[in-house]
């Protein structure tokens, strides 16, 4: 059967981007291969001005109508239009909506686009893991530039584990490990010190670390990596450095991850600003 020519265009209307809308044609429409039937999107339409433009519009190309408003308000002023003018339109969203209001005895928030936040929210997790597992360790410290948080450590001071909470919230970490004698990549001075922390610790409760870690898995017990006198120069060296660059130090003896997560994001805040999203996207 062959498609006939100059056919009526669909008009997706939406508060918000129109997504969801045209994936709900889209996958009705696939059904009809070859088809010719054109769509456009109207997206973020909430006035009446708007409504009234876009319906004026549809009469002039004969098309129709699939709308997802979810404000009630906007909704009924398009439905109320699309009759004045004999447009043929179908409500996407509307009869579940009333359906959901009626059951739930509530109403909902009406904010287009939540879908599509919760979305980005996830993803954006995903690529703040991702991030945070490659800058691992020192890993690729010429793009710790793009990274939300910066921690720096001698060995043991639980750099991995708080870098990896904090990416579960979004944040994207970078940490880079302080051993003396090895040099300190020339980036970590370069980037905002005020999103750099230098974690430190107590030196007894470092040993015990170390020493827990020795024994798992049958190192040296003679080894300096549990030398008192080797361990003490290792702190300074780090302190020496978070002082060069200006960092925030935050001592993590006997703080659990979860604690001293929060006191770096109250930290952030304090400087930034509440939105990391934002900042984000400033720096990146």
């Amino acid at each position: 059967m062959e498609n006939k020519p100059n056919m009526p265009p669909i008009y997706i209307v939406s508060g918000g981007k129109g997504l969801a809308g045209h994936t709900i044609v889209e996958s009705m429409l696939i059904q009809y291969p070859d088809h010719k039937i054109p769509v456009v999107i109207e997206p973020e339409v909430s006035t009446q001005e708007q409504i009234d433009k876009i319906t004026d519009k549809v009469v002039e190309k004969n098309g129709v109508i699939a709308h997802t408003m979810v404000n009630h308000v906007a909704r009924r002023k398009l439905i109320d239009s699309c009759e004045q003018k004999e447009i043929r339109h179908f409500d996407l969203v509307g009869s579940m909506s009333d359906y959901l209001d009626t059951v739930l005895d509530m109403k909902p928030v009406e904010q287009p686009g939540l879908f599509r936040l919760r979305d980005m929210e996830y993803y954006r997790r995903v690529r703040a893991i991702e991030f945070t597992m490659m800058h691992d360790d020192g890993q690729h410290t010429d793009k710790i530039a793009t990274a939300d948080i910066v921690l720096a450590g001698v060995s043991r001071t639980g750099k991995t584990p708080l870098s990896i909470y904090l990416a579960m919230f979004g944040w994207k970490v970078a940490n880079v490990p302080i051993v003396p004698g090895t040099p300190v990549p020339d980036t970590l001075f370069q980037i905002d010190s005020k999103r750099v922390f230098g974690l430190t610790i107590s030196m007894a409760y470092l040993i015990a670390q170390r020493s827990s870690r020795v024994n798992r898995i049958h190192m040296n017990p003679n080894t300096d990596y549990i030398d008192r006198r080797k361990v003490r120069m290792e702190l300074d060296y780090a302190a020496n450095l978070y002082k060069k660059g200006n960092f925030t130090v935050l001592n993590i003896t006997n703080k659990p991850i979860e604690y001293t997560a929060n006191e770096i994001l109250t930290i952030l805040t304090e400087r930034f600003g509440s939105d990391k999203w934002k900042l984000d996207e400033e720096h990146h």
